[in-house]
């Protein structure tokens, strides 16, 4: 395809390797604004405080300015000069069938390029009520976070996980709506489904869940998708029924509702 190289260099050079400190974590962003703003997973910018080293080599400090982990999105902040941005594409406007590029960090690899063609586009069992990218590109551990771009080289997603082989990426067009609404309400949990309900892997220092005396160990009996449906509805609290070791004792608390809040 004519231009093909220049569309890879332009992405390349607008991908970044995004490294967190305390958990020794990295994967990719893209830059999206000459001013130093970077998108990524939620799930790569894990501290308040990271690392960003851009296409050049050169090594810049970056803040956690925004973070939503139900659609596994999070803004970065960087201080640096001569920075070429990404050009947003209309992931509404992407049909099954069409070239589409992804950029990242696989296992180490600085801006490798992957290309395949859209799979689907639609909501995924158990990923919540969201929309998804699907698409036949190759990612690796360190592709999260970087972009997918159609063939033009304007950015439609951004890459998120593997799921049955085929690569799925946020739509560009939710990534505009967290950069301009913020984060949707969350319950500051890592949750995964199980036979009775949602197990709680984790609870966020600060978050909704520990306010309302949410442990690691608690099952939430409810289903995923009721869960993001009241997350969605615009309720201030939401109540929720629990176990907590006996399984025949059901509890029940109530979460006031936020965004989460991002350590300054």
């Amino acid at each position: 395809m004519s231009g093909f190289g220049e569309i890879s260099e332009r992405l390349r050079r607008s991908t970044v390797r995004v490294s967190s400190g305390r958990r020794q974590g990295f994967g990719s962003g893209v830059i999206w604004s000459a001013s130093g703003l970077v998108l990524t997973n939620a799930h790569v910018a894990t501290d308040a405080e990271s690392q960003v080293e851009l296409w050049d080599g050169r090594r810049v400090a970056a803040r956690l300015t925004a973070r939503d982990r139900r659609r596994d999105l999070a803004a970065l902040q960087i201080a640096a000069t001569g920075l070429e941005p990404a050009t947003p594409g209309d992931s509404g406007a992407l049909r099954a069938g069409e070239l589409v590029i992804a950029v990242g960090n696989p296992l180490g690899f600085a801006g490798a390029v992957s290309t395949g063609v859209v799979h689907s586009i639609g909501r995924l069992p158990g990923m919540g009520r969201q929309s998804w990218i699907l698409a036949n590109v190759r990612l690796a551990p360190g592709n999260s976070g970087g972009p997918l771009a159609d063939a033009q080289g304007r950015v439609v997603g951004i890459n998120t996980a593997v799921v049955n082989g085929l690569g799925v990426a946020a739509p560009s067009n939710a990534a505009t709506e967290f950069l301009r609404r913020g984060p949707q309400p969350s319950l500051g949990v890592t949750l995964r489904p199980m036979s009775l309900g949602l197990l709680i892997l984790e609870v966020d220092e600060g978050g909704a869940a520990q306010a309302a005396s949410l442990r690691s160990g608690d099952v939430l009996l409810i289903p995923l998708d009721d869960l993001n449906a009241a997350l969605d509805s615009g309720r201030a609290t939401l109540r929720l029924p629990f176990l907590r070791g006996d399984t025949r004792r059901v509890r029940e608390t109530v979460v006031r509702l936020a965004p989460e809040a991002v350590a300054a």
